[in-house]
């Protein structure tokens, strides 16, 4: 096989248009395409982000009735918990794995940029997880479970009075990593005038702030209408119940006010069905596709950016990945060689330092030495010298004492002698 050259351009294919004498049969391709997606399953990953006490989990009950069997939330948690429950949902034979994402003591705490940048982290981390299993040598795509969030629900507090500040910063960090909706919690507690002029604050300060926030698409001609139109009423204001009250004929899930009833699915009391219209029957398969192609990607190449790959040289003419490998390679491999080379030199130096140290230290040793050797020498002369003249004076002292018996004697001798 003859080598394939990377760097050459690519092959521009003329495409022909021809006439079909008879049924093939590839047009069969969506159908299996749907069989294949049926067996396979279908994954999404919500996010909701907001105050602890806005009915987060209470509006996720809502959205996919049920119950995810949640836990109230605390208010004096240290830092933002985000706590992940995966669930397997099945409808109509098409299965569902859903992950609830809930950020636990969001905005409790006095430093609130712990608040978001633990949600960042969160949102980087599973984007890092499928960087990682794409690199592999050997991937396993097809079986892996994508955490990487899909929609980010951001609940806003029905003040009436804008966006509070965290709300800003944290929709400005998160707008190019997910997909956010805003929606305005509890809205059955504000009255539809300040309603929409609460919902028109929301959207200026947005837009202000340079916030974006997600749209729904309008390109599919089969859906433009509905999206242009819903696309209007962002933020959705909705209520969340887990109670059913009897209306009419039917149970519905509604709350329970002393002056009246707040169904959750009715349209004219708040805008629920539409978000559960817009975020599942009709954009969740967009979300999904706009995550990976937009989202993911712009996070992948900054990765790939930081790592030194880059599709494009110095000159900006086109260069492979496995060119940017080698040459990255080669570049290391060298640092590594100098650095070795640097070290070795250190290493010499050190050592040479060392031997000068030890050789003027010797040399310190053997004058010390000698030192001690002549004053040694000149002790030993002075006892010797000593031992010398101490000897002549017992000689001395010893022929006096026998001059001195002599004479003794001598006299004596003469006493004895006179005496006679």
């Amino acid at each position: 096989m003859a080598p394939v050259d990377v760097d050459s351009p690519p092959i521009e294919i003329r495409l022909r248009n021809l006439t079909l004498s008879g049924h093939v049969g590839f047009d069969s391709l969506p159908d299996q395409l749907v069989s294949k997606s049926v067996q396979n399953g279908f994954i999404f990953n919500i996010m909701c982000i907001g105050e602890t006490g806005l009915g987060k989990s209470t509006l996720m009950d809502s959205l996919f009735n049920t119950d995810f069997e949640s836990t109230p939330s605390p208010h004096s948690l240290d830092s933002v918990q985000l706590k992940a429950h995966t669930y397997e949902l099945l409808e109509s034979q098409v299965r569902l794995k859903l992950t609830v994402v809930d950020t636990v003591g969001y905005g409790d705490q006095i430093n609130k940029e712990d608040s978001f940048s633990a949600i960042v982290d969160y949102i980087d981390a599973q984007f890092e997880y499928y960087l990682q299993e794409e690199l592999k040598i050997k991937r396993s795509l097809s079986t892996y479970h994508d955490s990487r969030i899909h929609v980010c629900l951001y609940f806003i507090s029905p003040t009436g009075h804008g966006l509070k500040s965290i709300d800003l910063v944290c929709m400005k960090q998160l707008d190019q990593k997910v997909n956010i909706i805003p929606i305005i919690a509890k809205a059955d507690t504000i009255s539809k005038t300040e309603l929409q002029k609460f919902k028109s604050k929301i959207i200026t300060e947005l837009k202000n702030n340079g916030v974006s926030i997600y749209q729904f698409p309008v390109d599919d001609e089969s859906v433009s209408e509905i999206n242009a139109t819903m696309n209007s009423h962002i933020p959705f204001a909705v209520i969340g119940s887990t109670d059913f009250i009897k209306v009419g004929n039917k149970m519905v899930r509604a709350r329970q006010y002393p002056w009246g009833t707040v169904q959750v699915e009715n349209e004219s009391h708040c805008e629920f069905g539409q978000l559960r219209e817009m975020l599942i029957r009709t954009n969740m398969e967009d979300m999904r596709e706009k995550t990976h192609c937009n989202l993911y990607e712009l996070y992948r190449k900054r990765r790939l950016e930081q790592m030194g790959f880059s599709d494009v040289d110095e000159n900006h003419k086109p260069v492979s990945f496995q060119q940017t490998f080698e040459t990255k390679r080669s570049t290391h491999l060298q640092e590594l060689q100098q650095n070795e080379e640097e070290i070795r030199q250190m290493f010499v130096a050190r050592v040479k330092g060392k031997e000068g140290e030890l050789k003027e230290a010797e040399k310190e040793l053997h004058a010390k030495f000698d030192k001690l050797k002549k004053a040694h020498a000149e002790e030993k002369k002075k006892i010797e010298d000593s031992s010398r003249k101490l000897e002549d004076e017992i000689l001395e002292f010893n022929r006096r004492k026998a001059q001195y018996q002599q004479m003794g004697h001598h006299t004596l001798t003469l006493g004895k002698t006179k005496k006679k």
